[in-house]
């Protein structure tokens, strides 16, 4: 996880406070490094979603590779995601990670809700803000 500069932020001490991509809910994230493998805590009202550390730069690197607007498709992990969408890449086989980035039975999913806004905040990606079907794409 090297190729990312953290810099201070994203720690339990002092998280990252992020809002989902239409702004209705707030949340944190911050980076559990000394975890095996390392994770990404997202903390949503009392709901804890752990995700693969390495995501944010999978997730960075498809997108520029993608190289278009990409519909994010956010679905709970007992949902089906839709095609072609950041959600669906998430889960797919053929990611880097070989399935699912999300650590916690039942709270796997919801990659296209709160990963858009914290790689938008490390300046890694562009993210639409619209109440409905957000997109985002590499910088």
């Amino acid at each position: 996880m090297s190729a990312l500069d953290w810099g201070n932020a994203g720690t339990n001490d002092s998280p990252w406070l992020l809002k989902t991509p239409p702004g209705t809910s707030e949340y944190t994230m911050y980076r559990n490094e000394s975890a095996d493998p390392p994770e990404l805590v997202c903390t949503v009202g009392k709901t804890v979603l752990k995700y693969q550390l390495r995501l944010v730069a999978d997730l960075a690197a498809m997108l520029a590779e993608h190289g278009d607007w990409m519909e994010l498709g956010s679905a709970d992990e007992q949902k089906t995601a839709k095609d072609g969408t950041v959600e669906a890449w998430a889960r797919a086989e053929s990611n880097p990670v070989g399935g699912w980035y999300g650590l916690k039975k039942g709270y796997r999913g919801r990659v296209g809700m709160y990963l858009p806004p914290l790689l938008e905040e490390l300046g890694l990606a562009e993210v639409e803000h619209n109440p409905r079907n957000n997109r985002m794409r590499a910088l």
